[in-house]
């Protein structure tokens, strides 16, 4: 058997199966949500009778859209309180853990993984968010998605997709006076694309 980097492993060793489509169901060991995308989702869940497949496995907090300089509720902002009102309900009715502003683990949801010692080496992470991918640099294979795909993750804990291609990248030297690992990545990215 050829040699495989930790991508590969990971991948392989969440892999539920091959859908007929070619897509690989991939087994998510942890996902993220918030309150912006995961209202949809839930409502999604609601609409065709599902559940929460593994509730153990998702975490809740509260990052996108509450104040930040005054949370006392209910909210001036509307649609942020309508948002926190959801997400609590959401969480209650499917047993979730949402981590809200009166809990200390609360904070900015691609955070709250590592910080809490969620992430872990060779997991798969999903989340609703863009920066999701960072979780990669604790060891793990993690996924930004949308809102049909949260859904999908809360009701079956897998994400269908196409197995990404992979880079090796090596950096040798040293880095000079106030230049960092984000501008090294930077650069690598103005260079190659994304």
């Amino acid at each position: 058997m050829p040699s495989q980097n930790l991508f590969q492993k990971v991948w392989d060793l969440h892999t539920v199966g091959t859908l007929p489509s070619g897509q690989t169901q991939l087994f998510i060991g942890l996902h993220l949500i918030h309150e912006v995308t995961s209202p949809q989702a839930f409502d999604m869940l609601r609409e065709r009778g599902l559940t929460v497949l593994h509730p153990e496995r998702t975490f809740a907090t509260v990052d996108h859209i509450v104040p930040t300089d005054n949370q006392l509720r209910p909210f001036q902002d509307v649609l942020a309180e309508g948002m926190m009102s959801a997400i609590e309900k959401n969480c209650r009715e499917f047993g979730v853990t949402l981590f809200s502003l009166d809990d200390d683990r609360q904070g900015i949801v691609h955070a709250v993984g590592p910080e809490q010692g969620l992430t872990q080496p060779g997991m798969t992470v999903a989340c609703g968010d863009s920066h999701t991918s960072t979780h990669g640099a604790f060891g793990a294979i993690a996924f930004g998605i949308g809102t049909s795909q949260v859904a999908y993750v809360l009701a079956t804990q897998t994400l269908a997709m196409g197995k990404p291609q992979v880079r090796r990248i090596s950096v040798n030297g040293e880095l000079g006076q106030g230049v960092y690992a984000k501008d090294v990545i930077l650069y690598i990215i103005r260079q190659l694309g994304v």
